[in-house]
């Protein structure tokens, strides 16, 4: 079950994060999304990991800003590589 709440939260993280941090990426909504995605995993597992808050399980408020946070690393750090590149 823990994979596919991270996957869940991080198809709305990724939206938000692109709100959030606007701009210009290419490839639109679906790059978006997956980048949501790895960002969220990765969050989770990095929050886990440190134990940075507690739980970070299901649904909840807390997970979800950690979705939200992972997405917006991940996003950040894509655009530096894709501009260095």
């Amino acid at each position: 079950m823990g994979i596919i709440t991270w996957i869940v939260f991080g198809l709305i993280a990724g939206v938000i994060a692109k709100f959030i941090m606007p701009g210009r990426d290419g490839g639109g909504f679906i790059l978006t999304c997956v980048l949501g995605i790895v960002g969220a995993v990765v969050g989770g597992w990095l929050a886990t990991m440190f134990g940075i808050g507690g739980s970070v399980t299901g649904f909840n408020l807390h997970s979800f800003l950690v979705a939200v946070v992972g997405a917006l690393v991940v996003l950040l750090v894509f655009r530096l590589v894709r501009k260095s590149s």
